[in-house]
């Protein structure tokens, strides 16, 4: 894969927080966070007081995309407003605000303080920075809160005018939606209990049960090569698959290695084993018409790798990832 100008260091191995601070952790957000509703966050301090579709303004008609490369946008960064951004700005019979969807169960991304009720996350921190850019304050977001497989509909029916919820750029997902440039890398790994016989993606999988979030590329990439695993189980989002072998109903999670790393961090008793067996980009999705709003994000992210990226990777995910690799390097399609 042309990876830009630079090559990228594969994800290491991630590890989850052990001790007393882990274990604490992982009572108050495995019962904070996994009975959370799954449809929309409704906390009015959150900002979510939105309903009802919007459609896109642009109309650009769709293209044939190249799959040579899924993480190249195809809109090059730009400061300068269209119809899209105008359209969320001069909204007469919403909130003028940004509605964004998220995640509130991914401890570490995108989730819910429990003890103060803030959306906090790598994620989170993200969509704020879009949010001061494109509408001159970062807490001009409605947040809402959507499940995995429910992210590109979301967009598609104007629910959200963005998803910003550790959505992998896929060959199929750029025929549905538009995606900024990359903003982070990870790859798909297996969390298992402790002294488990899994080993990874491997033969060890035989006849074990695996869960994975419908619509997800871990559930992708199992259905392409399960290695005899049963993969019956599949949920709407990601914890659901924690809470699963938790409760001992499934033998091994198949999620993204960053995502991994999250819930690793709320359970010391399960681990992340073998590499990751896939090179995956997140990227901000939006409405595949939606041109205008997609160069604006992109500029947005030039210059927040510049800075805003360190900081927020070293407050959130550091502990658990490791020393940061950096941003991945922007690449574009036209």
């Amino acid at each position: 894969m042309n990876r830009g100008d630079r090559e990228r260091p594969r994800p290491s191995r991630l590890r989850g927080w052990g001790g007393v601070t882990a274990m604490a952790v992982a009572c108050v957000l495995t019962a904070a966070l996994a009975l959370l509703p799954l449809q929309r966050v409704s906390d009015a301090t959150l900002g979510i007081h939105d309903d009802g579709p919007r459609g896109p303004a642009a109309a650009e008609p769709a293209r044939a995309e190249s799959c040579e490369r899924p993480e190249a946008s195809r809109a090059r960064p730009s400061r300068t407003g269209g119809p899209t951004l105008k359209r969320i700005k001069s909204r007469t019979d919403k909130p003028r605000k940004l509605i964004v969807g998220i995640d509130q169960n991914s401890y570490r991304w995108g989730y819910r303080d429990p003890a103060t009720g803030s959306l906090e996350g790598f994620d989170t921190d993200l969509v704020r920075a879009i949010a001061a850019d494109l509408m001159g304050d970062p807490e001009a977001v409605v947040f809402r809160a959507i499940p995995t497989n429910r992210r590109v509909q979301a967009i598609d029916s104007g629910e959200v005018d963005m998803v910003v919820r550790t959505m992998t750029i896929t060959c199929d997902r750029i025929r549905e939606v538009a995606f900024s440039t990359a903003y982070f890398e990870t790859g798909q790994q297996l969390l298992v209990p402790k002294g488990s016989p899994i080993t990874g993606h491997d033969a060890s999988l035989k006849g074990r049960r695996v869960c994975a979030a419908a619509g997800s590329t871990a559930l992708a990439e199992l259905e392409a090569e399960s290695h005899g695993a049963d993969i019956s189980t599949t949920v709407p989002n990601q914890l659901d698959c924690l809470v699963r072998l938790q409760l001992g109903e499934v033998d091994a999670v198949v999620t993204d290695s960053a995502l991994a790393a999250g819930q690793a961090a709320q359970d010391p008793m399960v681990e992340l084993v073998g590499e990751p067996f896939t090179e995956e980009f997140y990227g901000v999705a939006m409405h595949k018409d939606a041109k205008d709003l997609v160069a604006r994000v992109n500029q947005v992210l030039v210059e927040y790798r510049k800075d805003g990226w360190e900081r927020s990777y070293g407050k959130w995910l550091k502990a658990g990832l490791g020393k940061s690799p950096g941003p991945p390097p922007a690449t574009y399609r036209d």
